[in-house]
């Protein structure tokens, strides 16, 4: 072709023109725009497609042509674009278990490569972006845990190890939530030693959670309740040891004291134990 381009350069235009600019809603699965077979385009065309869906908001849409470059072309510089970008498409997508399956995918593919702090990331993110309310199934949690370690440890001078420590430390105070959660839900129906085993969760196994505090109080709450003197005096001198400035405190000084009952470590419990750790400077 005289002055410029061939005749393949501009049948893979036309392609990219025709590809870009086409209905959604006129093609089936395994074609392009006008049911021409996917197989007749290029890698970088579909790619480009996928790219087009993302900007269109169709996540959905874009995770499918992002498939088909791994699928069609599995070797290529492409599929491997494609394929975090697969990964990314899901979640948007909210199809976290797709997601999940991608971003693995390019871990075990592309263990050394630069986006593969992104792939471990994403991975996480698909279980802890399920985390709803308090009272569903903790599963997803201890799952996300785990992933959000992960970045944290193998990645940690990446740019998400830091949104990763934020995420594990909601996540695990979700955890601490539950058992909070189920802890009320005992003492209130006075099965107090139930309660107490929930309590105990939180302040052994989260004590750097935002729940401690509340879970000593409830803990002299139920040991008052069964006449338990010295475990629930224990409980309060660990509440003004370390959260004297809250309310917690405050109600629990109020019951104790009510009751001619100081806020001091006594006997030999766990929680006597526990305080007399932090006197030392040490924690459970």
């Amino acid at each position: 072709m005289a002055g410029g381009r061939s005749r393949n350069a501009v049948i893979g235009a036309a392609f990219s023109a025709i590809l870009l600019v086409g209905c959604s809603a006129q093609e089936q699965p395994g074609t392009g725009p006008g049911g021409v077979p996917i197989e007749n385009y290029t890698a970088e065309q579909i790619f480009e497609r996928g790219e087009f869906e993302m900007e269109r908001s169709d996540a959905e849409r874009a995770a499918y042509y992002f498939g088909e470059v791994e699928r069609l072309y599995p070797y290529s510089d492409w599929a491997k674009r494609a394929l975090i970008m697969q990964a990314y498409s899901y979640h948007r997508a909210k199809d976290y278990e797709n997601s999940r399956s991608a971003a693995q995918r390019y871990i075990d593919f592309y263990p050394s490569d630069e986006d593969a702090a992104y792939a471990q990331y994403l991975l996480a993110l698909s279980y802890y972006d399920q985390i709803e309310e308090v009272g569903r199934d903790q599963g997803l949690t201890f799952q996300a845990l785990q992933a959000l370690r992960t970045v944290i440890e193998r990645y940690p001078d990446s740019e998400y190890a830091r949104s990763s420590i934020l995420k594990f430390d909601l996540a695990f105070d979700h955890l601490a939530a539950k058992e909070m959660e189920i802890g009320r839900y005992y003492l209130k129906r006075e099965n107090y030693g139930a309660a107490i085993s929930r309590f105990r969760v939180v302040v052994e196994d989260f004590q750097t959670t935002t729940h401690t505090a509340e879970a000593l109080h409830r803990l002299v709450e139920a040991y008052l309740s069964l006449g338990l003197v010295e475990e629930a005096q224990s409980a309060g001198a660990i509440l003004g040891y370390n959260y004297r400035g809250t309310q917690w405190y405050q109600d629990s000084y109020k019951l104790l004291t009510g009751r001619g009952l100081e806020l001091e470590a006594a006997g030999d419990s766990w929680l006597a134990q526990v305080y007399r750790q932090m006197i030392k400077g040490q924690w459970i």
